[in-house]
């Protein structure tokens, strides 16, 4: 006799874990908003994962102990912002939804993949980069949290766009 498996809360349409979202300072506050409104509509609570790129992870895990990769490198430089803290507290102040704020340590889209899998996530939610010659580099030579994501586990993946490109159209005229 074989066993029906279990569907998945994801698969089933019922969301069960946490809502996990990727916060950094200076991020647009509708990445957070919108993975608020997620949360509070499937009644599950929100996790802020803050990646610090300049430690990695000892034990493998991403909330686990970390060291800094430069061991010379900024003293009391790891850790979550404190202007972070505030800022995120700041846009979800008045939501109905229970929310907490997680360091990780390592590249970002690997240490959202390990927290989303080790606190049973059911949606990892991400912004876009802005417009800009910056950002347009650093997605060319690394990539982009968001496409490292989709196409490497298994969770949904809710990319949010901060700045979206709305060509003209001027076939209106």
């Amino acid at each position: 006799m074989t066993e029906t498996p279990t569907p998945r809360p994801e698969a089933s349409g019922n969301m069960s874990g946490p809502i996990l979202v990727g916060v950094m300072p200076g991020q647009h506050a509708i990445v957070v908003e919108r993975a608020a409104q997620v949360a509070a509509g499937a009644g599950v609570p929100l996790v802020c994962a803050y990646a610090d790129v300049t430690v990695y992870p000892v034990d493998g895990t991403a909330g686990g102990p970390a060291a800094p990769i430069d061991p010379d490198g900024v003293a009391g430089a790891q850790g979550i912002p404190e202007s972070l803290k505030a800022t995120i507290a700041h846009q979800l102040d008045g939501l109905d939804v229970e929310w907490s704020i997680v360091p990780l340590a390592g590249e970002p889209a690997r240490a959202l993949a390990r927290e989303a899998g080790d606190i049973g996530a059911s949606m990892i939610v991400v912004g876009t980069r802005e417009h800009k010659l910056t950002a347009a580099l650093k997605e060319l030579t690394a990539g982009s949290v968001a496409r490292h994501l989709f196409h490497r586990q298994d969770l949904p993946v809710l990319v949010v766009p901060v700045n979206p490109r709305v060509p003209d159209d001027d076939d209106d005229d």
